[in-house]
């Protein structure tokens, strides 16, 4: 396809004015794409990675524009940035004064080179027909393709894509997933530790053709979980972190957010003395409230036959994050919003095994005290239409939401929607994932759907009726074919708290 020559013309001229930037010989690629997240009614965080010549600069001009239009002319707002190797050569642009519920297109140049064309959207005022969001987690590179950011990524009108983490995996290949056939070792091969470590397996990642295509096109929401630093991470200490022979938690853990603050497009949160808990309106249909369920506050895991669970002490979020949940419930309720949306990592919905005992006490099973609070402080206060969005779990769930379902009749307080992995297994073997499946059906009355085996996405449907979800997966991990199926359809309707087909 040849260009117009405005758009020749354009790009040239942008061409150009990088060039002016730096001298030739610190010629730069943009290999890591670009993204943008955190929308906002008048402003958009924007992203991309620099890849300078050898020897890096010590400081590198970057220049940013911003257009509603996708060939990028007329160019709305531009300016100048900087980026250096404190930042890991990263970039991140907060543009401001923007229309609310509006489109657009974003492009960096620095030196002699122009980044990919970006697509956002920010967040809309007032009444809003519809809400399309992609819901996501656990993208783990040795497992497989990452098909499911594609599907996702060809939705043209998705408002935001929703990672409730796990978005990379510490473990060296053949800890958890084996890449050597695909081609999709991790980098560096060994458990990260350093910030360097944490740094190159960001890179690997974010050179995944189906990844840039997805942060591409849509601004995402994110939160980590545990594998962005350890497995099964809390406040302060991790299951897969010996301090012994690794060092004192507290520096893994810094340089572990370090590198996903830089690497992905999150803004700062200094008023929250740096925790990643945030609210997103989309006007006066859906308050989207996400939770750091992971290590802002949570207290250790305990086994699952431990006495002390149910210690009314222990929280999952820490106490100043359980009362600020609850003034954001409050407000949403103020606000006018007809769906109260809770973004966070771990399922929330009880899975006992037969003997009682919680299935996985990392999950809210582990802090049924905290549960209990939240729960008792949407019914005290009537809140209505309450939507839980998660994932961790490396399956498919829609649950109805009680203090105790497993009592006759017990009504619902909530309903949450989980998503699969998205190459993480749940159940690795197909028959023992259907015994299982069948095991959860006969015995957990509030389960309404669950799938142990695929992996994939799930795609939220908001409007003033319903919230629908629908569970895309993979037909195969192993294949370059993205081929996805519709696994399963279901809404929950306005002031009903139950889980019914489409």
């Amino acid at each position: 396809m040849s260009l117009s020559r405005r758009r020749f013309a354009r790009t040239a001229t942008l061409s150009l004015s990088a060039a002016s930037l730096a001298p030739a010989q610190s010629a730069v690629r943009f290999l890591h794409g670009v993204a943008s997240g955190d929308p906002l009614l008048d402003r958009v965080l924007l992203w991309t990675r620099l890849t300078p010549a050898e020897p890096a600069p010590a400081l590198l001009p970057v220049e940013w524009s911003l257009s509603r239009s996708p060939t990028m002319d007329p160019i709305l707002q531009r300016g100048l940035t900087s980026t250096s190797a404190a930042f890991d050569f990263t970039v991140k642009v907060d543009v401001a004064r923007l229309e609310p519920g509006a489109t657009y297109y974003y492009q960096f140049a620095s030196a002699n080179a122009l980044s990919p064309i970006g697509r956002t959207r920010t967040l809309p005022l007032g009444a809003t027909p519809r809400l399309r969001l992609a819901l996501a987690a656990c993208s783990n590179l040795p497992y497989g393709y990452f098909h499911a950011y594609r599907h996702m990524a060809a939705l043209a009108d998705l408002d935001a894509v929703v990672h409730v983490g796990d978005y990379i995996y510490e473990y060296a290949n053949s800890a958890y997933g084996d890449g050597s056939a695909l081609g999709r070792v991790p980098l560096p091969d060994k458990e990260l530790l350093t910030l360097a470590d944490y740094r190159q397996r960001y890179a690997q990642y974010r050179t995944d053709p189906d990844l840039q295509e997805a942060h591409r096109l849509h601004p995402w929401i994110i939160v980590y979980d545990d594998h962005e630093t350890a497995n099964n991470s809390y406040s302060d200490g991790a299951e897969n972190h010996n301090p012994a022979t690794e060092g004192p938690w507290s520096v893994r853990r810094a340089v572990a957010l370090q590198a996903w603050n830089e690497w992905l497009p999150v803004r700062e949160q200094p008023f929250l003395d740096g925790n990643i808990y945030r609210t997103f309106r989309f006007g006066t249909l859906a308050t989207l409230i996400m939770l750091d369920a992971r290590l802002a506050g949570r207290s250790a895991q305990l086994p699952a036959s431990s006495p002390l669970l149910n210690d009314p002490s222990r929280s999952i979020l820490g106490h100043h994050q359980e009362q600020w949940l609850q003034r954001e419930l409050a407000a949403s309720v103020e606000h006018g919003a007809l769906w109260h949306m809770i973004g966070q990592q771990v399922m929330m919905g009880q899975l006992r095994n037969t003997d009682g005992s919680p299935l996985n006490p990392d999950q809210w099973d582990g802090y049924p005290a905290s549960r209990n609070r939240l729960l008792e402080f949407i019914a005290a206060n009537a809140i209505p239409n309450v939507v839980v969005l998660s994932g961790d779990i490396h399956s498919s769930w829609a649950n109805e939401i009680t203090i105790d379902p497993f009592q006759p009749n017990a009504a619902p307080l909530a309903v949450e929607f989980v998503a699969p992995g998205i190459t993480s297994p749940g159940i690795v073997e197909g028959t023992q994932a259907g015994i299982l499946q069948r095991f959860v059906e006969a015995t957990h009355p509030h389960v309404k759907y669950v799938n142990l085996f695929r992996r994939g996405y799930t795609l939220i449907d908001a409007d003033d009726a319903r919230v629908q979800s629908q569970w895309f997966h993979v037909v195969s991990l192993t294949t370059p074919q993205p081929d996805m199926e519709l696994a399963r359809t279901l809404v929950t309707r306005v002031g009903s708290g139950r889980i019914t087909p489409a």
